[in-house]
């Protein structure tokens, strides 16, 4: 069958999808596992299975590669939490409870997630503060909001709710990143460590809320 030059032309400008989401997704295995610094856009093609040049007939550049990885990344890391922080229907406490588990559940499938953000974030901070409205979705939320009211009351040992976010992030995310060295040395296996990391989502609210919340003989329920 004859094509014109016009037909020929549409076809060859046309890009395959799946080569793109290939490509994409060996982008965003790669620079989680080495940062933005360590990895070539050769390392992307051969994780990808594909020629160098397509990696650049698709993004143009390692930044444009790496900038969409960024946002997705901070996307899948903060998706759902507003959602939790600003349910009106749940406690202090069963927000805290359902954030580590969220977090948790997350970082066994994304192991690699905190140290990449940590690491990208330490160098070149715009992109989250961009892309991640984590100062209004933590002050304006409902979580805030019965925080303030369970100082008032009397409830809570620390007024500061920057501390609790602290803690709470410290007990989540570091088992995680500290978990090379726990395989390095050889102290577990990865599904002893799995299983440690799941029992740390009922622990991690027990202890937060021990160190939080002072003895109310008269309280029923949570905080709302």
């Amino acid at each position: 069958m004859y094509l014109c030059p016009r037909n020929r032309m549409t076809m060859s400008n046309t890009k395959d999808t799946s080569t793109e989401e290939r490509i994409k997704a060996a982008a965003r295995k790669v620079f989680h596992q080495r940062g933005y610094a360590a990895t070539r856009t050769r390392d992307i093609a051969e994780e990808a299975g594909v020629n160098h040049a397509m990696v650049n007939y698709y993004f143009r550049s390692k930044e444009k590669l790496f900038q969409m990885v960024m946002v997705e990344t901070m996307t899948l890391f903060f998706q759902g939490v507003s959602a939790i922080l600003n349910d009106e229907s749940t406690s202090l406490e069963e927000k805290i409870e359902r954030v580590v588990a969220n977090y948790i559940d997350l970082l066994l499938e994304e192991p690699e997630l905190p140290t990449f953000m940590f690491n990208e974030v330490r160098t070149n901070p715009e992109p989250f503060i961009v892309h991640t409205p984590i100062r209004e979705t933590l002050q304006d939320s409902v979580l805030a909001r019965q925080y303030a009211e369970a100082v008032a009351q009397g409830q809570v040992r620390e007024p500061n709710l920057f501390h609790t976010i602290l803690n709470v992030i410290s007990l989540v995310i570091f088992p995680f990143i500290s978990q090379p060295i726990f395989m390095a040395l050889e102290l577990m296996d990865r599904d002893t460590y799995k299983a440690l990391m799941l029992q740390r989502k009922a622990l991690i609210p027990q202890w937060i809320q021990g160190m939080l919340f002072l003895p109310n003989p008269h309280k029923q329920g949570g905080v709302r």
